[in-house]
C-alpha cells in the first residue's frame, strides 16, 4: 500500500508540472502562487481540529519550512514558465543529488560505495544535458578546419552553436539556475519534513505550513505592489487543479510515511516516476524538441538512483 501510495505522489508530481505551465499561460507566476496557495489552504482548513497542539517553538520551523518553500515555488514556477517542460523534468532529478549531500552534511549519514557510485551516475546524467552535443560539435569543427574548407568551417561553426542551443533550446542561464536552486530549496524542505514529523502529524504539518504560505504570497504581493487579475486568476481552473492535485499527492505521501513499513530510499526512486510524465508531455503536449536526448540524461539519472538505493 505505502508503495502506491509514494507512486501516486510521482505521477502526480509529473502531472502538476504540466499543470504549472497550462496555469502560467492564463496567469503570472505570483497570480498562480497566491491563488494555488490560497485554495490549497482553503482545501485543508477541515483539518483545523487535528493541526491544534502546536507549539511555539515548531511554529517557528514551520514557518522557517514555509519560507524555504516560498522561494523554492517561486524559482521553480519562473523556470518552468521559462523553459521546456521536458528539459524542467531532468533537471529537477537533481534534488536527488542535493538531499543525498544535505542527510550526508546535516543528519551525518554515511555513504555507501553504491550511493557514491549513484551519486556519479546521477551527476553524469545532468552534465550531458549541456556538454555532450556541443563536445561533438566542437570535434566537428576541428576536423573541418584541419581539412582547410573555410566556407565548410563556418557552416560547422553555426552547426555547433545551434546544436547547443538544441540541447538548451535558448533557454537563459537564469532559469536554469532558478531550477537548481528550487531542488536545492526543496531538498532541504525534504530535511526539514524529516525533522518535523518525529514531533509532528501530517495535519499539524500541512495545515500550518499552508497557512505560512498564503500568508507570505499575500505579503509579496501587498510589498511589491505587484498587479493581480483577480477575476483572471480565478477563472483560471488550472489553478484550481493545480491545488487539489497538490493537497492529494501530499496527502499520499504523508499516510505513506507514517506507515513503518515504509522504506525512505525505495521512496526516493519511486517518487522520481514524475519525471517520465513531465518528458512525455513535453513531447505529445507541447511538442517539444530533443526529447529524446533528455530521456536518455534522465534514464542515466534514475540509473543512479537505482544504484544508489540498492
Amino acid at each position: 500500500m505505502w508503495m502506491f501510495l509514494v507512486l501516486i505522489y510521482g505521477i502526480l508530481k509529473g502531472v502538476r508540472e504540466i499543470v504549472k505551465k497550462k496555469s502560467l499561460q492564463k496567469s503570472s507566476v505570483m497570480e498562480v502562487l497566491f491563488f494555488y496557495t490560497l485554495i490549497g489552504f482553503l482545501m485543508v482548513t477541515p483539518q483545523y481540529k487535528q493541526a491544534i497542539g502546536v507549539n511555539g517553538r515548531q511554529l517557528m520551523y514551520i514557518a522557517l519550512k514555509s519560507f524555504v518553500i516560498f522561494l523554492a515555488w517561486i524559482c521553480s514556477f519562473k523556470a518552468i514558465h521559462k523553459m521546456p517542460i521536458s528539459l524542467y523534468g531532468v533537471l529537477d532529478l537533481s534534488r536527488v543529488l542535493f538531499a543525498t549531500l544535505l542527510g550526508t552534511l546535516v543528519l551525518h549519514e554515511v555513504l555507501s560505495t553504491a550511493q557514491i557510485v549513484g551519486l556519479l551516475f546521477a551527476a553524469s546524467g545532468l552534465l550531458l544535458l549541456k556538454y555532450k552535443p556541443g563536445f561533438l560539435a566542437r570535434r566537428q569543427l576541428k576536423r573541418v578546419i584541419a581539412s582547410g574548407q573555410a566556407g565548410e568551417a563556418g557552416k560547422a561553426a553555426d552547426g555547433e552553436e545551434n546544436l547547443k542551443t538544441h540541447v538548451t533550446e535558448g533557454v537563459e542561464i537564469i532559469y536554469i539556475v532558478f531550477a537548481f536552486a528550487s531542488c536545492l530549496l526543496n531538498a532541504f524542505s525534504g530535511l526539514m519534513d524529516k525533522l518535523l514529523m518525529r514531533e509532528l502529524n501530517s495535519s499539524q504539518l500541512q495545515f500550518w505550513y499552508m497557512l505560512f504560505l498564503m500568508l507570505m504570497y499575500a505579503a509579496y504581493l501587498l510589498c511589491s505592489r505587484t498587479k493581480v487579475d483577480w477575476k483572471g486568476a480565478v477563472k483560471n481552473y488550472w489553478i484550481w487543479i493545480l491545488s487539489l492535485l497538490f493537497i492529494i499527492a501530499d496527502k499520499a505521501l504523508f499516510l505513506a510515511n507514517g506507515m513503518p513499513e515504509s522504506r525512505i530510499t525505495v521512496m526516493t526512486l519511486i517518487k522520481q516516476s514524475g519525471c517520465v510524465v513531465t518528458i512525455l508531455a513535453g513531447k505529445f503536449i507541447f511538442k517539444e524538441k530533443n526529447v529524446g536526448h533528455k530521456l536518455f540524461c534522465a534514464c542515466v539519472i534514475v540509473a543512479g538512483i537505482v544504484i544508489g538505493v540498492m
